[in-house]
Protein backbone atom coordinates (compact mmCIF):
# COMPACT_ATOMS: atom_id res chain seq x y z
CA UNK A 1 0.00 0.00 0.00
CA UNK A 2 1.52 3.29 -1.11
CA UNK A 3 1.40 6.29 1.08
CA UNK A 4 -1.67 7.90 -0.76
CA UNK A 5 -3.75 4.96 -0.39
CA UNK A 6 -2.88 4.91 3.12
CA UNK A 7 -3.56 8.48 3.81
CA UNK A 8 -6.99 8.45 2.10
CA UNK A 9 -8.39 4.71 3.29
CA UNK A 10 -7.34 6.27 7.28
CA UNK A 11 -9.30 9.10 6.41
CA UNK A 12 -12.71 7.87 5.02
CA UNK A 13 -12.22 5.26 7.93
CA UNK A 14 -11.56 8.02 10.15
CA UNK A 15 -14.70 9.81 9.12
CA UNK A 16 -16.89 6.65 9.36
CA UNK A 17 -16.07 5.92 13.26
CA UNK A 18 -16.82 9.49 13.77
CA UNK A 19 -20.57 9.56 12.19
CA UNK A 20 -21.77 6.44 13.98
CA UNK A 21 -19.98 7.64 16.88
CA UNK A 22 -21.51 11.15 16.72
CA UNK A 23 -25.04 9.45 15.37
CA UNK A 24 -25.15 6.85 17.84
CA UNK A 25 -26.05 4.54 15.41
CA UNK A 26 -24.46 1.30 14.20
CA UNK A 27 -22.85 -1.18 11.62
CA UNK A 28 -19.29 0.37 12.04
CA UNK A 29 -17.95 -3.12 11.46
CA UNK A 30 -19.71 -3.28 8.04
CA UNK A 31 -18.64 0.01 6.99
CA UNK A 32 -15.15 -0.49 7.87
CA UNK A 33 -14.92 -3.62 6.23
CA UNK A 34 -15.36 -2.47 3.02
CA UNK A 35 -13.47 0.63 2.83
CA UNK A 36 -10.67 -0.52 0.84
CA UNK A 37 -12.88 -1.78 -1.71
CA UNK A 38 -14.75 1.47 -2.15
CA UNK A 39 -11.48 3.53 -2.42
CA UNK A 40 -10.36 1.15 -5.31
CA UNK A 41 -13.18 2.00 -7.20
CA UNK A 42 -13.54 5.20 -6.59
CA UNK A 43 -10.21 6.36 -7.15
CA UNK A 44 -9.03 3.86 -9.07
CA UNK A 45 -11.63 1.87 -11.18
CA UNK A 46 -14.53 3.76 -11.72
CA UNK A 47 -15.01 6.34 -14.66
CA UNK A 48 -16.86 8.77 -13.44
CA UNK A 49 -16.92 12.46 -12.80
CA UNK A 50 -17.81 14.31 -9.68
CA UNK A 51 -18.24 17.32 -11.45
CA UNK A 52 -21.10 15.65 -13.83
CA UNK A 53 -22.62 12.93 -11.10
CA UNK A 54 -25.17 11.71 -13.84
CA UNK A 55 -23.32 11.74 -16.73
CA UNK A 56 -24.90 8.99 -18.98
CA UNK A 57 -21.31 7.15 -19.86
CA UNK A 58 -20.28 6.70 -16.35
CA UNK A 59 -19.60 3.73 -14.54
CA UNK A 60 -22.39 2.88 -11.71
CA UNK A 61 -21.94 1.55 -8.08
CA UNK A 62 -24.19 -0.19 -6.21
CA UNK A 63 -23.99 -0.88 -2.28
CA UNK A 64 -26.67 -3.40 -1.71
CA UNK A 65 -25.67 -3.86 2.06
CA UNK A 66 -27.18 -0.14 2.13
CA UNK A 67 -26.62 -0.35 6.07
CA UNK A 68 -22.85 0.57 5.10
CA UNK A 69 -23.57 3.61 3.93
CA UNK A 70 -21.53 5.87 5.95
CA UNK A 71 -18.46 4.15 3.92
CA UNK A 72 -20.01 5.24 0.99
CA UNK A 73 -21.12 8.99 2.07
CA UNK A 74 -17.48 9.05 3.17
CA UNK A 75 -16.29 7.74 0.17
CA UNK A 76 -17.96 9.76 -2.18
CA UNK A 77 -17.16 12.73 0.13
CA UNK A 78 -13.45 12.42 0.09
CA UNK A 79 -14.32 11.81 -3.57
CA UNK A 80 -15.36 15.15 -3.45
CA UNK A 81 -19.11 14.52 -4.50
CA UNK A 82 -19.78 17.08 -1.68
CA UNK A 83 -18.23 18.58 1.44
CA UNK A 84 -17.07 16.89 3.87
CA UNK A 85 -19.54 18.95 6.63
CA UNK A 86 -22.46 17.01 5.14
CA UNK A 87 -21.20 13.75 6.99
CA UNK A 88 -21.75 15.98 10.36
CA UNK A 89 -25.76 15.28 9.05
CA UNK A 90 -25.46 11.18 9.28
CA UNK A 91 -28.41 9.78 11.23
CA UNK A 92 -30.16 12.46 13.61
CA UNK A 93 -32.63 14.41 13.84
CA UNK A 94 -32.95 17.58 11.00
CA UNK A 95 -29.78 15.54 9.40
CA UNK A 96 -29.19 14.94 5.59
CA UNK A 97 -27.86 11.22 5.45
CA UNK A 98 -30.30 8.50 6.46
CA UNK A 99 -29.06 5.78 8.28
CA UNK A 100 -29.81 3.08 4.91
CA UNK A 101 -28.85 5.03 1.42
CA UNK A 102 -31.34 7.62 -0.05
CA UNK A 103 -30.06 8.68 -4.17
CA UNK A 104 -32.02 11.57 -3.31
CA UNK A 105 -29.89 12.54 -0.60
CA UNK A 106 -26.51 13.71 -2.19
CA UNK A 107 -24.95 13.22 -5.17
CA UNK A 108 -22.53 9.66 -6.40
CA UNK A 109 -25.51 7.70 -4.60
CA UNK A 110 -27.19 5.13 -7.35
CA UNK A 111 -30.18 3.45 -5.93
CA UNK A 112 -32.11 4.02 -2.35
CA UNK A 113 -31.30 0.88 -0.29
CA UNK A 114 -32.69 -0.96 2.84
CA UNK A 115 -34.15 -4.78 2.83
CA UNK A 116 -31.11 -6.90 1.66
CA UNK A 117 -31.21 -9.00 -1.53
CA UNK A 118 -32.23 -6.11 -4.25
CA UNK A 119 -29.15 -4.73 -5.50
CA UNK A 120 -27.87 -7.04 -7.48
CA UNK A 121 -31.24 -7.69 -9.46
CA UNK A 122 -31.07 -3.77 -9.93
CA UNK A 123 -27.24 -4.05 -11.12
CA UNK A 124 -28.60 -6.68 -14.20
CA UNK A 125 -31.35 -4.55 -14.93
CA UNK A 126 -28.70 -1.43 -15.45
CA UNK A 127 -26.18 -3.50 -17.44
CA UNK A 128 -28.93 -5.17 -19.47
CA UNK A 129 -29.52 -1.49 -20.16
CA UNK A 130 -26.53 -0.41 -20.89
CA UNK A 131 -26.10 -3.40 -23.85
CA UNK A 132 -29.43 -2.68 -25.22
CA UNK A 133 -28.41 1.42 -25.40
CA UNK A 134 -24.40 0.30 -26.55
CA UNK A 135 -23.58 2.88 -23.47
CA UNK A 136 -19.48 2.30 -22.63
CA UNK A 137 -20.53 2.15 -18.57
CA UNK A 138 -19.95 -0.63 -16.55
CA UNK A 139 -22.31 -1.77 -13.18
CA UNK A 140 -20.65 -2.36 -9.86
CA UNK A 141 -22.36 -3.92 -7.26
CA UNK A 142 -21.38 -4.73 -3.52
CA UNK A 143 -23.52 -7.25 -1.54
CA UNK A 144 -22.80 -8.82 1.97
CA UNK A 145 -22.32 -12.38 3.02
CA UNK A 146 -25.57 -12.79 5.19
CA UNK A 147 -27.23 -10.84 1.89
CA UNK A 148 -25.92 -13.99 -0.02
CA UNK A 149 -28.47 -15.82 1.60
CA UNK A 150 -31.46 -14.17 0.19
CA UNK A 151 -32.96 -16.16 -2.92
CA UNK A 152 -33.05 -13.13 -5.16
CA UNK A 153 -29.68 -13.02 -5.46
CA UNK A 154 -29.06 -16.08 -6.65
CA UNK A 155 -32.07 -15.71 -9.20
CA UNK A 156 -30.08 -12.87 -10.72
CA UNK A 157 -26.61 -14.59 -11.22
CA UNK A 158 -28.43 -16.89 -13.25
CA UNK A 159 -29.96 -14.24 -15.20
CA UNK A 160 -26.84 -12.45 -15.86
CA UNK A 161 -24.67 -15.54 -16.78
CA UNK A 162 -27.65 -16.31 -19.46
CA UNK A 163 -27.34 -12.70 -20.71
CA UNK A 164 -23.72 -13.16 -20.73
CA UNK A 165 -23.53 -9.45 -19.33
CA UNK A 166 -19.56 -9.30 -19.14
CA UNK A 167 -20.46 -5.15 -18.14
CA UNK A 168 -21.26 -6.89 -14.91
CA UNK A 169 -18.76 -6.99 -11.49
CA UNK A 170 -20.14 -8.37 -8.10
CA UNK A 171 -18.12 -8.23 -5.02
CA UNK A 172 -18.98 -10.10 -1.95
CA UNK A 173 -18.18 -8.73 1.26
CA UNK A 174 -17.11 -11.69 3.08
CA UNK A 175 -16.83 -10.81 6.27
CA UNK A 176 -17.99 -13.55 8.01
CA UNK A 177 -20.70 -12.12 10.65
CA UNK A 178 -24.18 -10.96 10.27
CA UNK A 179 -26.82 -9.95 12.35
CA UNK A 180 -27.33 -13.32 14.72
CA UNK A 181 -24.17 -14.76 14.39
CA UNK A 182 -21.20 -16.34 12.37
CA UNK A 183 -22.50 -16.45 8.44
CA UNK A 184 -20.95 -20.13 7.97
CA UNK A 185 -22.98 -21.60 11.33
CA UNK A 186 -26.05 -19.97 9.60
CA UNK A 187 -25.90 -21.42 6.11
CA UNK A 188 -22.31 -22.70 5.12
CA UNK A 189 -20.77 -20.36 2.31
CA UNK A 190 -17.46 -21.32 2.06
CA UNK A 191 -17.58 -22.17 -1.41
CA UNK A 192 -19.04 -19.47 -2.49
CA UNK A 193 -16.41 -19.16 -5.59
CA UNK A 194 -17.37 -22.58 -6.87
CA UNK A 195 -21.07 -21.90 -6.56
CA UNK A 196 -20.59 -18.43 -8.94
CA UNK A 197 -18.19 -20.56 -11.28
CA UNK A 198 -21.29 -23.13 -11.21
CA UNK A 199 -23.73 -20.63 -12.33
CA UNK A 200 -21.22 -18.96 -15.30
CA UNK A 201 -19.32 -16.18 -13.51
CA UNK A 202 -16.35 -16.22 -13.66
CA UNK A 203 -14.90 -15.97 -10.04
CA UNK A 204 -12.19 -15.09 -7.76
CA UNK A 205 -11.77 -15.49 -4.27
CA UNK A 206 -9.39 -12.33 -2.82
CA UNK A 207 -7.83 -10.58 -0.17
CA UNK A 208 -10.80 -7.77 0.21
CA UNK A 209 -7.99 -5.90 2.66
CA UNK A 210 -5.43 -5.59 -0.22
CA UNK A 211 -5.80 -2.36 -2.53
CA UNK A 212 -3.16 -3.96 -4.73
CA UNK A 213 -5.01 -7.88 -5.18
CA UNK A 214 -8.90 -5.53 -5.46
CA UNK A 215 -7.41 -3.02 -8.06
CA UNK A 216 -5.74 -6.51 -10.11
CA UNK A 217 -8.84 -8.59 -10.43
CA UNK A 218 -11.25 -5.52 -10.77
CA UNK A 219 -8.79 -4.52 -14.20
CA UNK A 220 -9.59 -8.52 -15.56
CA UNK A 221 -11.06 -8.34 -18.81
CA UNK A 222 -14.09 -10.92 -19.12
CA UNK A 223 -16.44 -12.11 -21.52
CA UNK A 224 -19.22 -13.11 -18.81
CA UNK A 225 -20.06 -11.64 -15.42
CA UNK A 226 -17.26 -11.45 -12.72
CA UNK A 227 -17.62 -12.30 -9.27
CA UNK A 228 -15.16 -11.32 -6.87
CA UNK A 229 -15.29 -13.25 -2.93
CA UNK A 230 -13.56 -9.99 -0.90
CA UNK A 231 -12.51 -11.59 2.34
CA UNK A 232 -12.30 -9.01 4.35
CA UNK A 233 -12.29 -7.97 8.55
CA UNK A 234 -15.56 -6.69 9.74
CA UNK A 235 -14.38 -3.48 11.86
CA UNK A 236 -10.80 -3.52 9.53
CA UNK A 237 -8.58 -0.71 11.10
Amino acid sequence: MLDDDLKITNSIRKSIVKMTNYSKSSHIGSCLSIVDILYVLYFKVLKIDPLNPLWSERDKFILSKAHGSAALYSTLAERCFFSKEILNKFYIDGGILPGHLDMKAVSGVEISGGSLGHGLSIGVGMAISNKNTKNSGKVYVLIGDGECEEGSIWEAGMLASTLKLNNLTLIIDFNKLQGLGRTNEIINQNNLCQRWQSLGWDSYDINGNDINEIEKVLNISSNMPKAIIAHTVKGKG
